[in-house]
């Protein structure tokens, strides 16, 4: 897990302009840098390393071929590496380090941009070609690792950062307002599901996709080299061969993610998911080795979940570590947390995550295994049995719907929001104005900028899959996971740990979206088939538990102290007025509301909140940054 960043151009790279980047993003990085230039100088990359496989000085990188022809700057990790390793030494490779990084350059040398579809890792990586006179850069196939990049007509600039492309004085700071406010509305989209960034002059690639860049013409190719979806032949898997694939795949899954020169561990929340993880990693290390979790608990409210945790500690006989994110933590941190996460965050759960990963660096342990994932790719969420009844229209029975309603009472339920959300846009933004009443983020824009946002709302394309099939598609690779992900690489790096998920695997997922859905959701269970996996493997106390429960701090309770206080701080700021998009007497009317006891709206409150704060701790930081040229002086040496 790494920093990359780099440019290619018409003519010479400015050098600082390169090490301004890396030093922006050092924090990914703490273990070593690297630049490495062509000879002409056109051709830059940079490189921060976090030394976890082979962290000799012989996995140090930009990382050049034995033959000087292929250069590469690599973030994440190949964990098959040891595999391809072996294929390619069959094929008369010979290594000089014991790196994934090498693997990784080997591959791309002897089979070309197919080597891709050879990985099981999360990456993003920029490859030089000499001899086909063109820049590589991929992106994994989930998105874990990102990678940002921008067009020029002089050159071409990628990065894993905003910060780093924004140090480039060529980089205009042009912020997509209205993309900003929409993710803010609906942070399931917006910021990570399009190629176009809350940036214009900044774009991504998108999960499972490469790029090449032409050296004589910047001419950029997008080519995918993965698509999710369905597999025929896993269509066909009875249920308990499908559970047994299932279980194999996790298991190596997770085997694989152990993979490290430095000590690994686990976040645990006590939830299924990282309840799996843990108990897999047991039975993979035996009895006798240590093994450290990472818990984040809130004592005395109904957001701990210590008491699952600890039935997962005791069962494994693992080293426990525990912190406690408290409100005032949160603003004493807030602005750095808001710096080094670059966007805004759709809750306080992103700060517990932040101190969880900061706790690990604190106990020494550089890399964690976590749940993320599981819920979009096999079916975690209770609103999932909607689809899930409508892909079984066909074959599914009253008895069925009613045991769902019995475990899930929320779950199917319609009510009278739906009917409501069908009044046009102007007339709820006007009742909820007069009467002050409702929560909808739209009502505390003003009425021009509710109308944007609201009359541009994403609507799911249509598909010819199964209604839950559909629904897992969309939300682990478009509208919901890929938000996520963002999080977890910004929270993990911003104190240079390494987080692996082991549900993001990409086989995983091809199973899931094959499978028939009462695989998934029968019974009335969420997440049937690791449920029916794990058994034997998990506490029944842990894989019999129905509930979902987020990894969520009580922030109703911390908008009943600290968290008001800052919310009364910012509305009350002339800046918050000034913005032009906000409807400062509907969140006046908001705060006198949580203080009369409607709790609820901390969470519509959180969003203005958040968004003003990016504002003055990320962007107001970034305008304050010196900007280099991307480019050296006409006759001036790099």
């Amino acid at each position: 897990m790494c920093g990359i960043a780099g440019i290619i151009a018409r003519r010479s790279v400015n050098r600082q302009a390169v090490q301004t980047m890396i030093n922006a993003i050092a924090h990914r990085g703490p273990d070593g840098e690297g630049i490495w230039s062509s000879d002409d100088g056109k051709v830059m990359l940079g490189h921060r390393r976090l030394a976890i496989i082979d962290p000799t000085p012989a996995g140090a990188q930009p990382m050049v071929d034995p033959s000087g022809q292929l250069v590469l700057t690599f973030n994440g990790e190949i964990y098959n590496y040891l595999e391809l390793a072996e294929r390619l030494t069959s094929e008369g490779q010979d290594f000089r380090s014991t790196s994934d990084t090498e693997v990784l350059l080997a591959a791309m040398d002897k089979w070309g941009d197919a080597a891709l579809s050879e990985m099981n890792g999360m990456f993003a990586f920029a490859l030089f070609d000499h001899r086909r006179g063109k820049l590589i850069c991929a992106r994994d196939w989930f998105g874990e690792k990102p990678l940002l990049y921008v067009e020029t007509p002089e050159f071409f600039a990628f990065a894993s950062e905003y910060k780093a492309l924004l140090s480039l004085a060529e980089v205009a700071l042009d912020v997509d307002e209205d993309r900003l406010l929409r993710f803010l509305h609906q942070p399931r989209r917006g910021l990570d599901d399009e190629r176009e960034t809350a940036f214009g002059a900044i774009k991504q690639l998108l999960p499972g996709e490469y790029l090449s860049v032409d050296a004589t013409t910047l001419t950029v190719e997008i080519t995918r080299y993965w698509t999710p979806g369905p597999d025929a032949d896993l269509a066909r898997l009875s249920e308990p061969d499908a559970v047994s694939r299932f279980r194999e795949l996790l298991s190596d899954s997770v085997a694989i993610r152990m993979r490290s020169d430095v000590p690994v561990g686990s976040c645990l929340s006590g939830g299924l998911d990282s309840s799996s993880i843990v108990c897999l990693n047991r039975r993979h290390l035996g009895p006798d080795k240590a093994y450290h979790v990472f818990t984040g608990r809130f004592p005395g409210t109904a957001a701990d979940e210590w008491s699952f945790a600890d039935e997962v500690i005791r069962a494994n006989d693992v080293e426990s570590h525990v912190v406690e994110p408290s409100a005032q933590g949160f603003m004493d941190e807030l602005p750095e947390f808001m710096w080094l996460n670059e966007l805004p965050v759709g809750s306080s759960s992103q700060y517990a995550q932040w101190c969880v990963f900061r706790l690990a660096k604190y106990e020494g342990v550089t890399v964690l295994l976590d749940g993320q994932g599981a819920d979009e790719i096999l079916a975690g969420y209770e609103q999932y049995f909607l689809p899930y009844l409508r892909a079984r229209a066909d074959t599914s029975d009253q008895s069925e719907e009613q045991a769902i309603r019995a475990r899930y009472p929320a779950a199917l339920l319609s009510g009278n929001r739906e009917r409501l959300s069908k009044l046009p846009l102007w007339m709820r933004h006007r009742l909820a104005n007069m009467v002050s009443r409702g929560s909808d983020f739209l009502f505390g824009l003003n009425a021009d900028a509710a109308a944007r946002i609201g009359d541009s709302e994403a609507q799911t394309a249509s598909s010819d899959l199964n209604p839950l099939t559909a629904a897992l598609l969309e939300d682990a690779f478009h509208a919901h996971l890929p938000t996520l992900l963002r999080y977890g690489d910004r929270n993990s790096m911003a104190h240079s740990r390494e987080v692996r998920l082991p549900f993001c695997d990409h086989r995983i997922a091809e199973l899931a979206l094959s499978v028939p859905p009462e695989y998934l959701m029968g019974g009335a269970e969420t997440k049937r088939i690791l449920r029916r996996g794990m058994e034997g493997i998990l506490p029944e106390k842990i894989r019999t538990r129905w509930n979902k429960q987020g990894f969520l701090p009580p922030q109703d309770d911390w908008f009943r102290d600290r968290l008001l206080v800052w919310a009364e701080e910012t509305i009350a700021d002339r800046s918050f007025a000034e913005r032009g998009v906000w409807n400062v007497n509907w969140w006046r009317r908001v705060i006198d509301r949580l203080k009369a006891g409607e709790q609820h709206l901390a969470w519509p409150l959180w969003k203005p909140l958040i968004g003003e704060t990016w504002y003055r701790h990320f962007l107001d930081r970034v305008k304050a940054m010196p900007k280099v040229p991307a480019l050296a002086e006409p006759g001036a040496m790099s």
